[in-house]
């Protein structure tokens, strides 16, 4: 049993190679079929929980010095402010990236997004979403993770592509409303691993069924930090 998984795993990993892409690049047919489908994404982002990657943005060449590390840092701190104030019913964090950069991570309970055990937005999720939009939209050299759990009730046939299609589901939202494609990086769906809180109780229950969004810095802010400092 244990080796049908292991080739299981290593055949679906070959095929994520061949064939999955990041929105980074694509073209917005693209992007939309993979948003449109959540079989094949649910594969890749299966595998990635089994790894344990839920790690925010890609690593950059070299390391990021102290000074360009404060520029952004500034920057991100300005973002999660306008976080605070705009998204009264979400978790708002500093976090780090891949990168050791200053992160913001917005957390919405899935309750407030979403009807138990679907993926479809309701309106009141939609106006959540809207002030994230604008937030967005005003950073736009932010570029954008966005992660879908469940808690541990059910079984991983039910729980992978539920947090895939809800991770969807708002990064479709998002795009579709005017966040630019390039903004957006990865969408993963990750079931019910990483819980955040005792599946025990109905209350740490309730905090793993969520979706978190990661705001960081792109290269092009990374770029643009380096300039400054040599100024």
């Amino acid at each position: 049993m244990k080796s049908i998984k292991l080739v299981a795993i290593v055949l679906g990993v070959c095929v994520c190679l061949s064939s999955c892409k990041t929105w980074d690049g694509m073209s917005k047919t693209g992007q939309g079929a993979i948003i449109g489908t959540g079989g094949g994404a649910a594969l890749g982002t299966i595998i990635g929980a089994i790894a344990g990657n839920t790690g925010i943005g890609a690593a950059i060449g070299g390391a990021v010095g102290a000074a360009t590390g404060a520029v952004i840092g500034n920057r991100m701190d300005k973002v999660k402010k306008q976080a605070e104030a705009q998204l009264p019913n979400a978790t708002v964090e500093t976090v780090k990236d891949t990168n050791g950069l200053d992160a913001v991570k917005v957390t919405f309970n899935s309750g407030i997004l979403f009807a138990t055990n679907k993926a479809e937005l309701s309106q009141t999720s939609k106006d959540e979403l809207n002030s994230l939009v604008n937030i967005m939209k005003q950073n736009s050299d932010v570029s954008v993770d966005v992660q879908g759990y469940t808690d541990s009730t059910g079984n991983d046939a039910i729980n992978n592509p539920l947090s895939v299609n809800r991770a969807q589901s708002v990064a479709n939202y998002l795009t579709q409303n005017g966040v630019a494609y390039k903004q957006m990086k990865n969408v993963n769906g990750y079931g019910s691993s990483n819980p955040v809180a005792s599946n025990d109780t109905p209350e740490g229950r309730q905090k793993n069924r969520r979706v978190e969004i990661y705001m960081y810095a792109s290269q092009e802010m990374i770029d643009a930090a380096n300039n400054a400092k040599a100024q």
